[in-house]
């Protein structure tokens, strides 16, 4: 259940752990846009082996998210968050002395890991604390994790930039150890303790087959997406049969790592899943693409367009922050897929001549459906996915908006061609106005947000189908 009041049992001390160990992986997301140059100068490289800085942690995280959901669902939230900042606290360390830039894309790989943590053990210890106190989470709990995300976007690149002026790039590392430092000492202190392993399922037993054909199905899909083209076409046929394989072992499983049959039970879970990958295609082909033509096609300084977008992120911190209730869940998805699909339209009739007023309007439009969006399909997860089951649908949560990252890229990349001229930006606006209007026919035709059900009637739905 997901309340509008506040409680005392979701006070500071409860939030702050969760919050810390959340944002960590938002900053190492946002902070290294600004240091691929200087890097990418230290070590002789290009734009093409620098990019792999990002795509690594992309990669990583998307892989990780539900693996780590599964640890959190077997072994418990707080070891996992501890466990989690010792990985970033370290791997901070490591990227201060790299001894070549693939070991810094190896330590970027290791932040993905480690910052996979916060989210799937967050959603788990907010649930587990709702079962307790019987009163459901407050929405606005829900919003303020959002609502620190949203704002590590908005000042990341400008913090990046002050760190490197101050300390060079390495500084772009080094800030995890304190950051991860804070979040394992309030985990410390604040986070309750888990139950003893055996008791946190019943199955200790964990499916180390299922994860790792899991793992490459995805590596095999998300590589093809960063990179699509007919000499690649090999990738989508390996993710076919590993895919088929993993499909075949999960059926199997005693204890899978994916439990296919309550997620094919689970078509409100799915749908949920699936407008989470939908819009941030969107929100991410804005964030990227948008700017790259403001540079080149509109002829606006790196400093001039990152200014532009700042009231696409902070039209997005405020609406996070209203859509902190617990009801109209639907009307709030609906609006997000009404304003994806009006901004992308828009898209199609800009051009170079377009007055600066009306291009910072559609960034704000963008900015209001991404607020929506980032608060109001997370409330919907907590109220569809299975209580014991709360990490594992958490990751794979994250999964989809990373997925949907991923092809948004590359969606960028076709669209555009060498150069983000006006006829880019008009071929990527037709793109989106029509994965938008996907969006908006899996919100208006999904029954299961028509009569929105509580974390507790979800639950004995699946004790009786399961």
């Amino acid at each position: 259940m997901i309340t509008t009041a506040t409680s005392p049992r979701f006070g500071p001390r409860l939030l702050l752990p969760l919050i810390a160990s959340a944002v960590l992986n938002p900053v190492n997301s946002t902070l290294i846009a600004v240091a691929l140059v200087p890097i990418g100068q230290t070590f002789g490289a290009g734009p093409g082996h620098t990019a792999w800085l990002i795509s690594a942690l992309y990669l990583a995280t998307a892989v990780g998210q539900p693996v780590v959901g599964l640890l959190v669902d077997r072994f418990g939230a707080r070891r996992v968050l501890l466990t989690g900042a010792l990985v970033v606290l370290s791997a901070g360390v490591a990227g201060m002395f790299p001894l070549s830039l693939d070991g810094l894309i190896g330590v970027r790989v290791v932040l993905g890991l480690g910052t996979c943590a916060g989210f799937p053990a967050a959603m788990a210890v907010l649930r587990a604390r709702a079962e307790e106190t019987g009163a459901g989470v407050p929405a606005r709990v829900l919003s303020v994790l959002s609502i620190c995300s949203q704002t590590i976007m908005v000042v990341g690149p400008t913090l990046g930039g002050a760190l490197i002026g101050l300390a060079g790039w390495p500084a772009i590392f080094a800030v995890n150890v304190p950051l991860a430092g804070l979040a394992l000492l309030f985990t410390l202190l604040w986070v309750p303790k888990d139950a003893r392993s055996s008791e946190a399922r019943p199955h200790g037993r964990i499916d180390l087959l299922g994860i790792a054909l899991f793992s490459l199905t995805l590596l095999a899909v998300l590589l093809y997406l960063m990179h699509p083209g007919i000499g690649d076409l090999y990738l989508p046929a390996v993710a076919v049969l590993l895919g088929a394989a993993f499909v075949r072992v999960e059926l199997r499983s005693r204890a899978p790592f994916l439990d296919l049959r309550m997620l094919a039970r689970n078509g409100p879970l799915l749908r949920t899943y699936l407008r989470q990958s939908l819009a941030y295609l969107v929100v991410y082909a804005i964030m990227f693409g948008y700017v790259q033509w403001l540079e080149s096609g509109r002829g606006l300084t790196e400093a001039a367009a990152g200014a532009l977008l700042l009231p696409m992120s902070g039209v997005a911190v405020l609406a996070a922050a209203a859509s902190g209730r617990g009801r109209g869940i639907r009307l709030r998805l609906l609006l997000t897929a009404g304003g994806l699909v009006c901004g992308s339209v828009l898209l199609i009739f800009v051009g170079h001549g377009t007055p600066i007023g009306l291009l910072i309007g559609v960034a704000a439009l963008f900015g209001i459906a991404q607020g929506l969006t980032s608060v109001t399909n997370q409330a919907t997860l907590y109220t569809q996915a299975p209580a014991e089951q709360m990490g594992t649908a958490s990751g794979l949560f994250r999964t989809a908006q990373y997925l949907g990252a991923i092809a948004a890229a590359t969606l960028i990349a076709l669209c555009f061609g060498p150069h983000a001229g006006d006829a880019g930006l008009h071929e990527l606006g037709i793109a989106l106005t029509v994965v938008s209007a996907i969006l908006l026919a899996v919100t208006v035709f999904d029954r299961g947000l028509k009569k929105p059900r509580t974390a507790r009637e979800a639950d004995s739905r699946h004790a009786r189908v399961s």
